[in-house]
């Protein structure tokens, strides 16, 4: 699929769940993206911690804590954080977490604040728990089997 059918079919999922954002990637449509167009960012809103100790994506992407660690508080300055890495409100961010809630509440929130082009990844970085309470093998970008760096 080309970059435009990507966001087409993303924008079409948004429109069928009545997101309040431009739509939602797969991991594998949000790495097509990542890796064919130069007008899409990736922005990872997990805690520093979660980066460090979990992993990461190996491509180029920008880090924007949804919540601080630890306790879990709300980012205060996450929107001026955002827009001092990102000031092009018509570029196509994609909004990455663990697992798809985080990301949502950041597109959202952008979107809010301006930006035209926001997308949740689906299912996160580490995807939903298994059966034995284990992330990394239901979902996920890491299940998926994109570059990532581990901890």
């Amino acid at each position: 699929m080309t970059p435009q059918q990507i966001l087409q079919a993303a924008r079409e999922r948004g429109q069928e769940q009545s997101l309040p954002y431009a739509g939602a990637v797969t991991p594998q449509e949000a790495y097509a993206l990542l890796t064919n167009d130069n007008n899409v960012a990736l922005i990872d809103v997990r805690t520093n911690a979660e980066r460090d100790w979990v992993g990461r994506v190996d491509l180029p992407h920008d880090a924007v804590q949804w919540s601080l660690y630890p306790g879990g508080t709300p980012n205060p300055d996450f929107m001026a954080q955002l827009q001092a890495i990102e000031a092009d409100k018509h570029k196509v961010l994609l909004f990455l977490c663990r697992s798809g809630v985080r990301s949502r509440h950041a597109a959202k929130l952008a979107t809010e604040n301006g930006y035209t082009h926001c997308y949740d990844i689906l299912e996160g970085f580490e995807g939903d728990k298994d059966a034995h309470g284990h992330r990394k093998t239901v979902g996920g970008w890491c299940q998926s089997g994109l570059p990532w760096l581990g901890a």
